[in-house]
């Protein structure tokens, strides 16, 4: 694996230096946010991430060269997943793939989650083979990310790939071995313990990225896909739940000593009644997207309830945890976006891009929090109608 080098880079604006028929290159930005297991049903917190990481894509590839990764299958290896799976086979043998709804699977996941010790890796080793040498998905997972492509749709949200089969980019052997020549990574298997994540010299602690078998969490899966793309892209975007922010503070000064030039963004979860809930403890229907589109079906049209849904998740509730989930705000918001596309846009309304690179906050990457609150804006010039289109067409 090449050492990364990050590529030459001028302003954000697209006046960096030139390409080889002498246009300006583009600055190029990979958003790469933590992925949702295919394990339950979609809820609330899981779609705000979503659609924030599909506002922020959507505007940035307008103004530059964007990537957008989410790759369930450099994951799907995890004790999370495949310890799940193997957990169906062995408690719910006659499970029927093609009639389960989220909410049956969701259920299976929180008995689950509900077992007193998790299954040994060796138990898992199976269901590893079958991903790391075929991309493999369990048949209940394959039927979930199906119905998540169904709630995409009715959305408008931009598909990355869900049900692509993506192998990780490179073995965990090769990433921990290009790691520890530079003093990133210890590997302390040879005397019983785990692979760690080293920091230390950033004033970090060491974080496991491996059991002591070798098993990879989470971290590790992330480590094998992103690793190989550092050299790739100007700037990384990384867009994490607030509870993993230390994991991600990890990676982004780890990616920073690699020479890539990283952010994060944190978004905390959605309160329901003043209560975070963690779906390992069940969701109940009427929380999950699928609940929204039995109470939405009626509110407006696709358009307005696209604008809408966009426009309460972030600008309403932000990045932080502060505000309760309220099905009446979302209903008024659905409202108000149906007004803002029947209004037409002012003369003097500046182009997209124009738009679009004021929302930036002088980064190669659009400010989906800013971008949509300028849209609720009373007395801002907005092109809405082209916006729309664009955010989410």
């Amino acid at each position: 694996m090449a050492a990364p080098q990050r590529p030459a880079a001028g302003p954000h604006d697209g006046t960096g230096p030139a390409a080889v028929d002498g246009s300006p290159r583009r600055p190029r930005v990979l958003i790469a946010p933590v992925t949702v297991t295919p394990t339950k049903a979609l809820g609330l917190s899981h779609l705000k991430g979503l659609l924030w990481v599909d506002v922020m894509y959507r505007a940035t590839r307008s103004l530059t060269d964007t990537d957008y990764l989410y790759n369930h299958t450099a994951f799907n290896i995890t004790r999370q997943t495949a310890g799940f799976w193997e957990y169906l086979d062995r408690a719910c043998p006659d499970i029927d793939p093609s009639r389960c709804t989220e909410d049956d699977v969701g259920r299976v996941y929180t008995a689950f989650q509900a077992q007193p010790s998790p299954p040994p890796d060796e138990a898992l080793q199976p269901y590893v083979r079958a991903v790391e040498e075929t991309g493999w998905t369990h048949p209940v997972s394959r039927r979930v990310l199906e119905i998540w492509r169904g709630h995409y749709d009715w959305l408008g949200l931009y598909d990355p790939g869900i049900t692509r089969a993506m192998p990780p980019r490179t073995g965990l052997e090769e990433v921990v071995e290009y790691l520890a020549k530079r003093g990133l990574c210890l590997d302390a298997r040879r005397d019983g313990g785990p692979v760690y994540l080293d920091a230390t010299a950033q004033g970090l602690p060491l974080r496991a990225v491996t059991s002591a078998t070798g098993h990879p969490n989470y971290l590790g899966c992330a480590l094998r896909d992103l690793v190989p793309m550092l050299e790739q892209y100007d700037e990384i975007v990384l867009v994490h739940d607030r509870e993993l922010t230390e994991d991600y503070i990890l990676l982004q000064k780890i990616f920073g000593a690699l020479g890539a030039d990283t952010h994060r963004l944190g978004l905390s979860r959605v309160p329901l009644d003043g209560v975070v809930r963690s779906s390992r403890h069940g969701v109940d229907h009427r929380h999950t997207v699928a609940g929204l589109a039995d109470e939405l079906g009626t509110c407006g049209s696709t358009d307005a309830v696209r604008l809408g849904t966009r426009l309460y998740f972030i600008a309403a509730l932000g990045n932080g945890g502060g505000q309760s989930f309220r099905m009446d705000l979302l209903r008024e918001f659905v409202g108000r976006a149906g007004r803002l596309l029947a209004r037409d846009d002012a003369a003097d309304a500046p182009d997209v891009a124009a738009f679009l690179r004021r929302n930036t906050g002088g980064r190669a990457f659009v400010d989906a929090y800013r971008l949509t609150s300028a849209l609720l804006g009373r007395h801002r010039r907005v092109p809405l109608k082209a916006l729309t289109s664009s955010l989410h067409g």
